[in-house]
Formats: C-alpha cells, structure tokens, sequence
C-alpha cells in the first residue's frame, strides 16, 4: 500500500511584488504527495499550478509556510544542495521537448547522467534501458529534427527517467501531441509510474490526461479548491 509520505506541503503561500504591492499566487497550501502516486493539478490559468510545481521541484521557494521534498526543508536548501536534489531525485518534462538539435537522441537521455559524474559504461547502461522503455532503442543515433512530435516527447521523457528520479513533474506534458500520440505516451507513463514507484505529479488542462489520473487537485486563486482520488478505466492500462 502507497503510504510513504514523500512530499509535505504545510501552509505554503506564495507572494511577488507587483508594482507597489504583491500577488499571492498561493495561499495557505496543505498537500501531502506519497511515493508512486499518479497525480494532477488542475485549474485555470492563475490558479497557481505552475508556481507549485516550481517549489515542489525546488526552482523556487514558499514565502511562508514550509515545504519538505524527500526529507529536504525546500527553504532551507542552499543553491548547490537544490541543484543536487533536482540532478538526483526530480525529473521534469514540459510541453516543449527542449531537445538539444546538435546531439544525438543518445546524447540528449546522457545528458543528466554527465552532471551525476558516471562512467561511461554506467551512462550506456542507463541510456539504452531508458530508451527501451520508451520503445525508441534503435533511435540512439537520430537528430531530434528526424524525430515525430510523439518520438521527441517520449526522448524527453526518457531524458528525464535515466536517472531513475523518485518524482516526475510534468507540466503540461501532451499539449503539442496529437490524440493518439498523447493516449500513448500517458501509457507509457502509467507503466513507468507501475514499474519504478515514481511519483508523478502533472500540471494540466487536457482531459486526456485527467483519464489517467490516480488524484486530482484543483486549484483556484491560489488555494485548493477540492481534491479528490479517482478510480477509472485507464489507471490499469
């Protein structure tokens, strides 16, 4: 049973300056995340979906209240301690693949691998199992430009699983796929998430993605508007 608490948000709020005065883009947050689950914020713009992610997976830090990422107070983190958290533990995906045009599909899933300092046969290892995961093996030396738009999301997909992170955050992940490509790579997703215990966490509006979904958490205006667990038929696919 998924009971390990992995992620603890306690009363984290959120201010910037704007102008003379400030925005609060979150507002008293209480969340708890446990290892493996299959999870999405949702909302609309403004709601504050991005601003969380970005503290969940330590680019930025709450104003007030505190947020504890695998045992780590995120606040408390100097710059070198949040990067090696992220490098080690946190993968990210976003809407634009942000593939490197000059190297290989091998080269852009062996890049995280170069700033955890691996030898060149443990770097192989990770990048060809990765690869296989996403079905793209005899892609390895492929530009990103010989790539579909669903091949260059699953490369970053797999750029951002070799490391094997505890958590994934995935912002907005099928927004540039078509239906079909989307359907696929959520599958896939959900059997990386079944197979390796990872913690997703999406930020979405696409209802195709919310068939996936474990747990839903809406946002609005800062503040959690309902949060609620789903049982569907895709959460077995």
């Amino acid at each position: 049973m998924k009971t390990e608490t992995i992620i603890s948000l306690e009363n984290v709020t959120k201010r910037f300056p704007v102008g003379e005065g400030e925005f609060t883009a979150l507002d008293h947050i209480n969340l708890t995340f446990t290892k493996g689950e299959f999870s999405g914020l949702v909302g609309p713009s403004g709601s504050g979906k991005t601003t969380l992610l970005n503290i969940i997976g330590s680019l930025d830090v709450p104003t007030e209240g505190k947020a504890t990422v695998i045992g780590h107070d995120i606040a408390s983190l100097s710059h070198k301690a949040s990067a090696k958290l992220r490098n080690h533990h946190i993968g990210f995906i976003f809407q634009v693949f942000n593939l490197l045009p000059v190297y290989t599909v091998f080269e852009n899933v062996e890049f995280p691998l170069l700033l955890q300092n691996k030898t060149a046969s443990e770097r192989k290892k990770a990048v060809m199992e990765a690869l296989d995961w996403i079905g793209l093996a005899d892609y390895a030396k492929k530009k990103p430009n010989k790539l579909s738009g669903g091949e260059g999301q699953r490369v970053a997909i797999a750029r951002a699983m070799v490391k094997r992170p505890e958590i994934l955050i995935a912002d907005e992940p099928t927004a540039n796929l078509d239906a079909a490509n989307a359907h696929s790579i959520l599958k896939m997703m959900k059997k990386l998430n079944r197979e390796l215990g990872t913690t997703f966490i999406f930020s979405t509006h696409d209802e195709k993605v919310m068939t996936y979904l474990e747990r839903i958490i809406h946002l609005r205006d800062g503040k959690v508007e309902l949060d609620e667990r789903i049982k569907n038929k895709n959460q077995a696919s």
